[in-house]
Formats: C-alpha cells, structure tokens, sequence
C-alpha cells in the first residue's frame, strides 16, 4: 500500500540516522565538510551561497539530516566538486526511506502503472503537506519533530511522480471512510480533499471512493500497492503494523491484480468520486 497510513513507519523510536543503510548519509555528510574546509568556507558563508540558513549546514554535515537534491546540486556547484557530491545524490536520496521502504520507493519512482487501494487514510502520494504532518504527529509512541520534516519532505519528494514524463497510468481506490477521517482538523482534511480533486483532473489519473455501504467488497484483507515496472513486471506491496512485503511471485501478484479489478468495479466512478468530494467539502 506504499504508505496508504501515511506514515512510512519506522522501528519504533529510531532517528533517520539510527536505520539501516544511513552511512551513506554520513559519508556524504564528512565529504561535506571536508570539501566546505578545503575551501575556506564558514558554515554561514557557505549556508548563504547555496541558499540554506547556516544551522543546516550542521545537519547535513553530521549525517543528522538527509540533503534534498538541489542542496547537493547546488553545494556542488559551490564547492566545485566537480560532481563527487552530485555522484551520491541517488543514493542519498534513497536514504530517506525507512529500510523497508527503499526497494518499493525506488519502483513506485520508475513505475508505468500505480494502482493503489487505500482504507486507513489518504494515499501518501495523494496527502498535502499538512496531512502528512497530522498523521506523523499522531503516532506513539511520539516522533521527534526533525523526524517528522523528513518525512514530510520525502513525501513531498514521492509527489513528483505527477510531473513525469513518459506519465504513468495511476489509479486510487480510496475508502469513503477515510474521505471523512478529519485527521489534522477540519481544514486540513479541507486542504486534503481539495488536493484530490486538483490531482484527479490530471489525464492519468484516476480517484475512485468504495462506499461504505457496499455490502461486498473485495478489499476485506487490507490496503495494498500494484506496481508495473518499465519491464512490464508486476509486484505487489503490502504493509502493516511496521512490517511489509513485497510479492514478485506471478501467481501471488495475479491475485492481488485480480482483486484490484474487482475492488474497481464495487467502487464508485470517478464522475461520481469528485461529486462526493465536493459533496464532504460543502459540509466542512
């Protein structure tokens, strides 16, 4: 369901820079400074040229915080690296996911088709900022508060799969539930709905809601993610209670796929989805 709880969860209590996988990020972070020294830059005057206030520059340094990608194109270009930062910019980039997260992330990122069946909260890829900060501020035990940045900031990193080009085919079915779940308020879940609709006027997009009241529906066994990669392959992505799994095995996926279908056909159309959305809007 890459993400369908909003939350991207980690281990219990850990810190970005507790996971797996994050010496790359402290790599980056020595490279950094060592590059920032050899040219005589303080952190301020540093922080000023690449356009980043100066306790940033720590951050990033110590590995505490994961750099965005024009931090490093930018810093590179300062530095003149000659493209030793810009050569980590994947790799970092991929560090701002949980560990199990990665692999599903990096797929989602180079899919053709993304098909996603939500019924605890908004699609991540469909959540405003101030959702996403609602839903993290929500878990227990609490997130530190430069946890939840990052993870808003790799939510918003995902969203850019709307402005690529070959677009891929994305399709949400979403829990009319969770349409009225004010997580964050009323006006966050405003803000959210309202994003919806933006999103769903896009060509390749396609938001249906499952009705409550529908007396069959095949999306009883939970939330999932259909993802088909330029190859054509198939997988499926299936998560919960911080544990997640994804299926490369061709019948377990066709399965999965034949569900989808299903759980298309009991759902509202898309016409009808916006008129609920526009609906739930007027009462808010």
């Amino acid at each position: 369901m890459l993400d369908d709880d909003g939350a991207e969860r980690e281990p219990v209590g850990q810190r970005p820079e507790d996971e797996p996988g994050q010496g790359v990020v402290t790599a980056f972070g020595q490279q950094l400074k060592l590059l920032r020294t050899r040219a005589g830059l303080e952190r301020p005057e540093f922080g000023k040229l690449v356009g980043y206030a100066a306790q940033s520059v720590p951050s990033f340094e110590q590995g505490r915080r994961i750099p965005p990608p024009r931090f490093i194109d930018k810093a590179d270009e300062v530095l003149d690296a000659g493209g030793m930062l810009k050569a980590l910019k994947e790799e970092v980039a991929r560090a701002q996911y949980p560990a199990f997260f990665r692999d599903a992330a990096r797929l989602e990122a180079e899919a053709i088709e993304l098909f996603v069946y939500a019924m605890q909260a908004v699609p991540g890829l469909l959540q405003t900022e101030e959702y996403t900060r609602a839903l993290l501020g929500m878990r227990r035990p609490l997130l530190d508060e430069d946890t939840i940045e990052q993870r808003v900031a790799s939510r918003a990193a995902r969203q850019e799969i709307f402005s690529r080009w070959p677009a891929p085919l994305m399709s949400f079915v979403i829990d009319e539930a969770v349409l009225r779940r004010p997580f964050g308020g009323k006006t966050v879940l405003r803000g959210v709905l309202e994003q919806m609709l933006l999103i769903s006027q896009k060509r390749n997009v396609e938001i249906q809601a499952m009705p409550v009241d529908r007396e069959d529906s095949a999306g009883v066994d939970g939330p999932f993610t259909l993802i088909t990669t330029k190859a054509g392959d198939q997988v499926a992505y299936l998560e919960v209670q911080g544990r997640s799994i994804l299926l490369t095995d061709r019948i377990e996926v066709r399965s999965v796929s034949a569900r989808y279908g299903i759980i298309r056909s009991q759902a509202l159309t898309p016409q009808e989805t916006t008129e609920l959305i526009e609906k739930f809007l007027g009462e808010l």
